[in-house]
């Protein structure tokens, strides 16, 4: 193979591309090391840095040891300064680009998304204190709940902070230059692929599932295969520079999915609605007394859904917002009496829905 020069530049702007994201991760992970620090300067670390990184410029050859320890000061530097912000840490599930993230940054644009790989470890790392919220979803308009998150929820003592609603708008990405008519195949979430399967079909695109949209997003940019395009957000285009081919090809335009924001601690006050768990005994007009509750009250539902008991099969838990607050007296009775008619309570926070 015979090098071109225009060729070893794309080559370069990929690396280049690759040493900036790098660098964005090492940014976070510095962030994350602040929970555990009595204070932000530790000297001692920062020299073991330093002789680490020169002892394997040394290994690697062509690269000075001063030169590379001159580039890590003022990353050291710049990332105490990051420290010093206090900038709160997100958890979502996913690769960097997950409408997740998106979520997070429309929930609060000054934090730090972390990237998680599964919805448990979200779960885990907030209530760990590692990290100081998560966002995850919890239904989609198209696909309905999603089952892994709300059996998370029946245990977790996490409280429920704040509401996203993001509307989904898928588009298709590919490596810069393709030429669209050489697309073949589309890598993507399997959600994510049901939802444009008629786009898909109509232009004869093989679809091949992948475990996340931003994930299948990274792939293409790192591997490159060929006849490839993706599904993903619109972010991804940014974070992993690839080209639009065309937006929003969803089959159908509303499309949304709700994600919840989880704390340790909830705050109550101004809050506008509430989340409950609950389950009743398994016998006739159980869950029809509940109902009638906050009907008799006036108290407008925005969601019910229910899910199997895995303990107690024939059973079901219910999931239930409402608009209200939970300091407001009508509000306080009408929980009492659930808490009293359930066989088993949760009450998951108040909380506002996130304008978009």
């Amino acid at each position: 193979m015979i090098f071109q020069l225009e060729e070893l530049r794309k080559k370069i702007d990929r690396t280049d591309f690759e040493i900036l994201s790098l660098l964005k991760k090492r940014i976070q992970l510095g962030l994350m090391t602040k929970k555990f620090k009595a204070s932000i300067t530790d000297s001692g670390r920062e020299r073991e840095i330093l002789d680490n990184v020169k002892k394997q410029a040394l290994r690697l050859g062509l690269i000075e040891p001063e030169f590379v320890a001159r580039i890590y000061e003022l990353q050291i530097e710049e990332n105490k300064k990051f420290q010093e912000k206090g900038h709160r840490l997100a958890g979502f599930q996913g690769e960097h680009g997950a409408y997740s993230e998106v979520a997070a940054l429309m929930f609060d644009r000054e934090v730090v998304t972390v990237p998680c790989p599964g919805f448990s470890d979200v779960f885990e790392n907030v209530n760990e204190g590692y990290l100081d919220i998560g966002v995850v979803p919890v239904e989609n308009s198209l696909g309905g709940a999603i089952t892994n998150v709300n059996e998370l929820l029946i245990d977790t003592s996490l409280k429920v902070t704040g509401e996203i609603k993001l509307p989904i708008h898928h588009c298709l990405l590919v490596v810069p230059g393709t030429d669209y008519r050489n697309v073949k195949m589309v890598y993507s979430h399997p959600q994510a692929l049901s939802q444009c399967r008629s786009f898909l079909n109509r232009n004869k695109l093989e679809a091949r599932a992948f475990y996340d949209t931003a994930g299948a997003a990274r792939m293409l940019s790192d591997d490159r295969p060929e006849a490839a395009a993706v599904i993903a957000s619109k972010r991804c285009a940014e974070l992993y520079n690839l080209e639009i081919i065309k937006e929003n090809i969803s089959d159908h335009s509303e499309n949304y999915t709700r994600f919840l924001v989880l704390a340790l601690n909830g705050d109550e006050a101004g809050k506008t609605k509430c989340s409950i768990i609950f389950s009743v005994e398994h016998k006739a007009g159980a869950l029809f007394d509940i109902l009638q509750l906050f009907a008799e009250a006036r108290i407008n539902l925005t969601r019910i859904e229910s899910m199997p008991r895995r303990d107690m099969p024939g059973n079901y838990f219910f999931f239930m917002d409402f608009e209200g607050n939970s300091r407001d007296k009508k509000v306080q009775d009408i929980l009492d009496k659930v808490k009293s008619k359930a066989a088993r309570y949760k009450f998951l926070g108040n909380y506002d829905e996130v304008k978009i």
